[in-house]
């Protein structure tokens, strides 16, 4: 298992890395560890689930931890995120006022690779640059414009003096980078993606950080992105976010 995100979990999942690395299922109660990955100001962790090496890690409230460890501590972790169980614990998490956000797979890559051959030229962005494009709605996945995890390096794909793509790069924990891509619609399919996510790729391995990839289940072409450009599948991520109070 790849060393950065072994600690990188464990810093996500108060665990050890250790832990991490092992086939049993880990159960904890959250607590907000330095290093941990930073999605926005809210540190709030009702639950969240990792299913990794064959096992989840579940953290969160005591509470719901509590229960989760009662129903789910001899599951195979290979096969938590079946529906089934996706469905049982939305109910569970629903009667505490939560609601399941996000599940998604997420890749990583410790290797510096050749992208596959492109016909456009390119042009990287520092972190002050990328600032030009904050209400530029055609690249809301390269650059998320967070404080908490700052977009720290950008490339676009240039096409007779046109940006058809852009990736960006942001600096979700002092570890790992989390790539994003957007390719513009009439430009798709012909692998500037791929290109690109992979010539940012290069350029975060050369910091010394692990960059890493997440997408949707269903969103095949992204996968088939992450994997061209010399991605690996890493873990499945579940998060938990609060129902909206429907008397407002």
């Amino acid at each position: 298992m790849n060393k950065t995100l072994q600690y990188q979990l464990s810093r996500d999942y108060c665990c050890t890395p250790e832990e991490v690395s092992g086939r049993e299922n880990i159960f904890t109660v959250y607590t907000p560890l330095e290093g941990r990955r930073k999605f926005g100001k809210n540190s709030e962790c009702f639950l969240k689930i990792c299913a990794v090496n064959g096992k989840i890690l579940v953290t969160g409230r005591e509470d719901i931890v509590s229960v989760c460890r009662e129903k789910y501590s001899k599951l195979d972790g290979a096969w938590f995120m079946e529906a089934q169980t996706v469905i049982e614990l939305e109910s569970l998490v629903r009667k505490f006022g939560y609601k399941i956000k996000q599940l998604h797979p997420f890749f990583i890559s410790g290797k510096i690779t050749a992208p596959e051959p492109y016909d456009f030229d390119t042009v990287f962005y520092t972190q002050n640059e990328i600032e030009q494009f904050r209400d530029d709605d055609r690249f809301d996945e390269a650059y998320a414009f967070c404080e908490e995890t700052p977009d720290v390096l950008g490339i676009a794909a240039v096409k007779n003096g046109d940006i058809i793509g852009m990736a960006g790069a942001s600096a979700d924990s002092p570890y790992m980078y989390q790539i994003g891509i957007n390719v513009l619609p009439e430009h798709r399919g012909n692998g500037i993606g791929a290109a690109l996510v992979s010539l940012l790729k290069n350029k975060v391995l050369e910091l010394e950080k692990l960059p890493y990839y997440g997408t949707s289940v269903s969103h095949i072409a992204s996968q088939k992105t992450a994997v061209k450009a010399g991605f690996i599948p890493a873990w499945t991520e579940l998060v938990t976010e609060k129902e909206e109070n429907k008397s407002d």
